[in-house]
């Protein structure tokens, strides 16, 4: 097995909340009676941070479609072009033109202006650029008949292997490092309106469940592939 194998393989491989309990306090009076839920359990407040690393979860399922895919092409079987269509074009919409967007508009100049984790920033905010480079080539050579091409074919397998590679500790380090540190940046105030206006932004560039209807476009794809029953990947044994 080569080295760039052997690293997809590696990469391959890397890749609740406590439920508020409500008081029901006898003998108290309509006006003191909490609230009753909403019908919809997608409704509600969402923190910032709870936002970008569910997006992230969604990323990551992506990797492991890129991943399979790199998997079968190693196996000398036809790469899944329009999988890898659909998923780079989810990853374009999704994750680099709204989910950073989002970072770099509203996080990254927060924590520039309070003087912390500016170096990370930094990292960050150069990946993104460099994932974006990655996803025109994914989409330009993600088609039946550029794959054709053999020398297509290896662009695209560079292509998804250096995004694995880059956003697998990408994602890691902002769940672990960036996000957690956004309390230490932002008033309460701040941080609440913060999720609001992530929402709204959701809600404006694709309707209502916006998220949703994205993990919902990943399942699919997901199932095209054979990767969706998460049982196949429990070890045997």
């Amino acid at each position: 097995m080569s080295q760039s194998q052997q690293q997809t393989r590696r990469a391959f491989i890397q890749i609740g909340a406590a439920a508020g309990a409500g008081l029901l306090l006898g003998g108290c009076s309509a006006t003191q009676r909490p609230s009753a839920p909403s019908p919809n359990p997608q409704e509600g407040n969402v923190s910032p941070a709870e936002d970008l690393m569910r997006e992230h979860g969604l990323l990551r399922r992506i990797l492991l479609v890129y991943g399979e895919a790199l998997r079968r092409m190693e196996d000398g079987q036809e790469p899944p072009a329009e999988a890898l269509a659909d998923s780079a074009s989810i990853i374009r919409s999704f994750v680099e033109e709204y989910h950073e967007k989002l970072e770099e508009d509203s996080l990254f100049p927060r924590f520039r202006k309070a003087g912390k984790l500016v170096d990370l920033v930094e990292v960050l905010l150069e990946q993104h650029q460099a994932g974006r480079r990655l996803t025109d080539t994914t989409l330009k050579v993600a088609n039946a008949q550029s794959l054709k091409l053999p020398a297509n074919r290896e662009t695209l397998a560079d292509s998804l292997r250096q995004f694995i590679r880059m956003y697998s500790p990408h994602a890691a380090r902002e769940d672990t490092v960036l996000f957690p540190a956004l309390r230490e940046v932002l008033s309460d105030k701040e941080y609440d309106d913060l999720g609001d206006a992530f929402e709204d932004k959701e809600q404006e560039l694709f309707g209502a469940d916006g998220f949703e209807k994205m993990v919902g476009r990943v399942a699919e794809i997901e199932k095209r592939l054979g990767i969706y029953d998460l049982k196949q990947f429990t070890p045997v044994g």
